[in-house]
């Protein structure tokens, strides 16, 4: 489990465009990023 102050782990994600964005590409790319995960938008009730 991350504890405050630890470095995420790399992961992928797809991008709107169909690529694969990780979070090393990311970062090196923009230095500074907030990822928002919204899980609640496709679930029933």
């Amino acid at each position: 489990m991350l504890q405050v102050g630890d470095k995420a782990p790399d992961f992928k994600l797809p991008t709107t465009g169909g690529q694969e964005l990780t979070l090393a590409d990311a970062l090196e790319k923009f230095r500074a990023l907030v990822f928002l995960f919204y899980v609640l938008d496709f679930t029933g009730g």
